[in-house]
């Protein structure tokens, strides 16, 4: 039985979106402090990849997940190790490289199918989540939407903070951005 619509399951959905959107938000710091001069369009990609991807691994699971939930459950920390290891370290040993010659810093940019991994990586725990609403009947409408959103509205403020941040502390940022990456990566490895 799918639960109807009401204030509570909104909120309840609200505050779901909120705490899977903290690994994406973190991602999307990092990149923006590695990266303050980045495009408009890319800056603008990082919220809507992100928000896609949390809004699409809730339904995913929810319609075919259970079937596969057990082998993802059981790699999707592996999986987000190796990806935001790879991302954050790239990332660090480009900073120390560009500290140490200035002049060769245009190889540090944020690439789109980089942009991509991160979306995957940060979206895996919701892929369970939506297995979970199926279990329990949840209105995957009503939660994978509002966690799409508050995924993309999240992102979206933290670009405004990372801009900031990142011009003031340079390459600096991005081996925090990196470590910050690499750090995440740990966290979803270790549970």
């Amino acid at each position: 039985m799918v639960d109807s619509f009401s204030a509570a399951n909104l909120v309840e959905a609200l505050v779901l979106g909120v705490a899977l959107a903290m690994d994406a938000m973190a991602v999307t710091l990092s990149n923006s402090l590695c990266e303050p001069d980045m495009p408009r369009s890319k800056k603008f990609a990082m919220p809507v990849a992100f928000a896609l991807f949390q809004m699409g691994m809730p339904i995913a699971g929810f319609f075919g997940g259970t079937l596969v939930a057990p082998l993802i459950e059981a790699y999707a920390g592996i999986v987000s190790l190796v990806i935001l290891g790879f991302v954050g370290g790239k990332m660090v040993w480009e900073a120390v490289h560009e500290m140490r010659e200035p002049e060769s810093c245009s190889s540090s940019r944020l690439t789109w199918p980089t942009i991509g991994m991160e979306a995957v990586a940060t979206s895996i725990d919701a892929f369970i989540v939506g297995v979970s609403f199926a279990a329990s009947g949840k209105d995957i409408v009503l939660y994978g939407g509002a966690i799409g959103l508050t995924t993309f509205a999240c992102c979206l403020a933290v670009l405004l903070i990372g801009r900031k941040l990142g011009e003031h502390f340079g390459a600096r940022a991005q081996v925090v951005g990196g470590i910050v990456l690499i750090l995440i990566g740990i966290k979803a490895f270790l549970g």
